[in-house]
Parts: structure tokens; C-alpha cells; sequence
């Protein structure tokens, strides 16, 4: 994690908020595994920082529900919660049925290039193996899709909704079983926008989110995903 705190330093930013995405990362990314204690005194000398910033990051991530409290253990990552899963999938596929549907009529022939050649990068990056590249690779392609709406609340929901799902998706995407299904639901989702067909995209879109939660309870052993 020590690297990843460089890769989070900027002048600009006070050492708080530096340890705050520091950890915020970790977790996102699963370096810090829900139900792991973050002791001060550790996460201080690991990062090489006073307990201070670290103190003050904890209680940050507790308000974002990223990290809890439990008595006589102190701060802990939050577990992957069923509840949460729902609720943020619930959200997330009619925002992206919308953005798929919008983005049929919305996108530049210029955005639909770039669109293509995400879609083509994240299936070139199966290869790697590399959940975190994977992770970006697919948080890029969705990313075109909302922006080329131009609604900026849109944008705002998806993007808060998306840092909230990091943690599902990278359990998701860094199961190599569930490679081969994602390319073809981009190449879907891609072929729907590229003809114009809001029909497709919307349900090339929302199956895409259904199979996601699937996939992620059975990989955390949830119970079954029930329509």
C-alpha cells in the first residue's frame, strides 16, 4: 500500500486526504479485505505518517460506510453487505438502461470510436488477468456511455453508484469464469448504440447489471438472485 500512496500524492492536497484515498483504494481495490482491523499505530508506520491523518481518514470511511466500528476491535472494513448489493444494482440498471437508450440518440460518431475501442481494450486485457486494469478497463467503457448523454446528473448519479459497486465489480470481474460473458455483453452493448436501437441497448444494459449480480452472489455465496 505504500506504493499506492505515492501514486495518491499530490502537492495540492493535505496529508489527510492523501491517507484518506490511500485506504480508500486499498479497499476498493480488496488489499484491505472487509472484517480486516485498521489499527493506527500499523497503518501509521506502513504508510509513514502519524496516527493523526490516519484517525481522521478512518472516520471518513466510516461515513462512506466503507469502514465500521466494533466495540472492543475499534475500525474495521466494511463486509460486503447482500442488502447493499441489491440496492446499489437495483439503482444502477435503470440508470444504465437509461444512458444506454439516450446514448442511441446522443453519441457522436467520435464517441462511438472511442466507445469501440474501450470495448476492444477491455477484451484485449482479459489476457493480462489483471483485475484492477480489468476493473478500469470496464469503469472506462461505461464511463463513454453516460458521458455521451451530456445529462450531468446522469453522470453524477452513475458515478457515485460506481464507486460505491467497485468492490462487487472487482469480485466480479477478477473471476476468470466471467471473462468470455462480459466481452460479449460489451459487444452487445456496443453493436445496440452503433445501430441506433434503444431497444437493444436497453436490454443489452440491463442484462448486463442482472448477470453482474448473479455472478457476485454466487461468488460470495449470497443466496440466488430471484427476478
Amino acid at each position: 500500500m505504500g506504493d499506492i500512496l505515492q501514486d495518491n500524492m499530490d502537492e495540492y492536497l493535505p496529508l489527510r486526504d492523501v491517507v484518506f484515498k490511500t485506504l480508500r483504494q486499498g479497499i476498493l481495490t480488496g488489499e484491505l479485505k472487509p472484517g480486516e482491523r485498521l489499527m493506527e499505530v500499523h497503518l501509521a508506520k506502513r504508510l509513514g505518517v502519524s496516527r493523526t491523518p490516519i484517525r481522521e481518514a478512518i472516520h471518513k470511511l466510516e461515513l462512506e460506510g466503507l469502514v465500521t466500528m466494533v466495540p472492543r476491535r475499534g475500525a474495521e472494513v466494511a463486509q460486503i453487505s447482500e442488502k447493499n448489493l441489491k440496492d446499489v444494482l437495483e439503482v444502477r440498471r435503470v440508470l444504465d438502461i437509461l444512458a444506454a437508450e439516450l446514448a442511441c440518440v446522443r453519441m457522436t460518431k467520435e464517441e462511438l470510436m472511442y466507445l469501440r475501442a474501450a470495448k476492444d481494450e477491455f477484451t484485449r486485457l482479459t489476457t493480462t488477468r489483471d483485475a484492477s486494469l480489468l476493473s478500469k478497463a470496464d469503469v472506462a467503457f461505461h464511463d463513454i456511455i453516460t458521458r455521451s448523454t451530456g445529462n450531468e446528473r446522469l453522470m453524477q448519479l452513475v458515478s457515485n453508484l460506481s464507486e460505491q459497486m467497485y468492490r462487487y465489480r472487482f469480485e466480479y470481474i477478477k473471476d476468470t469464469g466471467y471473462h468470455a460473458l462480459l466481452i460479449k455483453e460489451h459487444e452487445e452493448i456496443y453493436n445496440a448504440i452503433a445501430k441506433r436501437d434503444k431497444k437493444a441497448a436497453a436490454l443489452a444494459a440491463g442484462t448486463h447489471i442482472v448477470n453482474q449480480e448473479k455472478g457476485i452472489r454466487e461468488h460470495l455465496n449470497f443466496p440466488p438472485f430471484l427476478e
